[in-house]
């Protein structure tokens, strides 16, 4: 499973600058449409393209782990692992 940090990478950018950060600001700033970010920050972003998710790392200044976590799902771990 994919778990995004939008969230907290706003949190972060609204802390460190006293104000508060929309996705709608995120929208207009990153040319990504408002409905994506929404679904990526509410985790239901299945198929988010690799431009969206560089555009998103560019506006925060972040490594795409820090926006990025892959979790593996129970019961699959170490399935096609080699030793």
């Amino acid at each position: 499973m994919i778990r995004y940090h939008l969230k907290h990478l706003m949190a972060d950018m609204e802390f460190r600058l006293g104000r508060r950060i929309s996705l709608k600001e995120l929208s207009e700033e990153t040319g990504i449409h408002l409905s994506t970010l929404s679904r990526i920050a509410n985790q239901k972003a299945a198929n988010t393209t690799i431009g969206n998710l560089e555009k998103i790392c560019q506006f925060f200044g972040c490594k795409i782990q820090d926006l990025v976590e892959f979790l593996p799902d129970e019961g699959t771990q170490g399935v096609g692992k080699k030793d």
